[in-house]
């Protein structure tokens, strides 16, 4: 090489960062709604809370330590969901489904006991203007948590098909999202209902 003349060094195309799938950003966009929701659920929750001379009624009690309980189980499934994603992107199928059906048992739980304290309540939905949004907020919740186990359960299914793990990502990454929303909603409910009443 003649002196003086410049080195040309080869020039690398830039690294494309992995984009979303399709299925993940609908999912994101879903959950926004779903926030909207929630948030008018509160909104009249705390309107008819600055309202009320008394809020909640006397003759309204909750079992907040059970409740607190509960709420430890399903914020632990946050963290056995992201295992389940974790086992994914290493390719170990048993290990993700394992942890999805670990998920699965630690929602049941906490959907068993919301369906409990339904049934064991001293109030009613109709009862006061308290127990209506506690029925509507929590009963909607369990709701979106039924929806979570079943999409649980068709997650564990799809993890263990033939085929490539890579392609099932996207769905069981919906599913973490829309379990992580359950959760983070439930802590807020837990909050509003339990705490600052």
């Amino acid at each position: 090489m003649p002196e003086g003349a410049a080195v040309e060094t080869p020039t690398l195309p830039p690294a494309r960062r992995p984009t979303p799938s399709l299925l993940t950003v609908g999912t994101v966009v879903w959950l926004a709604s779903e926030l909207m929701f929630f948030g008018a659920l509160f909104a009249a929750y705390f309107t008819l809370r600055a309202e009320a001379s008394v809020w909640p009624p006397d003759d309204v009690t909750l079992e907040t330590m059970v409740a607190a309980i509960a709420t430890a189980i399903l914020i632990s499934s946050s963290g056995t969901i992201h295992l389940a994603g974790r086992a994914l992107a290493r390719d170990n199928a048993a290990a993700a489904r394992w942890w999805l059906l670990v998920t699965l048992a630690l929602g049941a739980v906490f959907l068993a006991n919301v369906i409990r304290e339904f049934l064991v309540l001293d109030f009613q939905i109709s009862s006061n203007s308290y127990g209506s949004m506690y029925y509507l907020m929590t009963g909607f919740h369990g709701l979106h948590v039924t929806a979570g186990l079943v999409l649980l359960v068709i997650g564990a299914v799809l993890v263990s098909g033939p085929g490539p793990l890579r392609r099932r990502e996207a769905p069981v990454e919906s599913i973490t999202y829309y379990w992580h929303f359950v959760d983070v909603v439930w802590i807020a409910l837990f909050t509003t209902l339990f705490i600052i009443r």
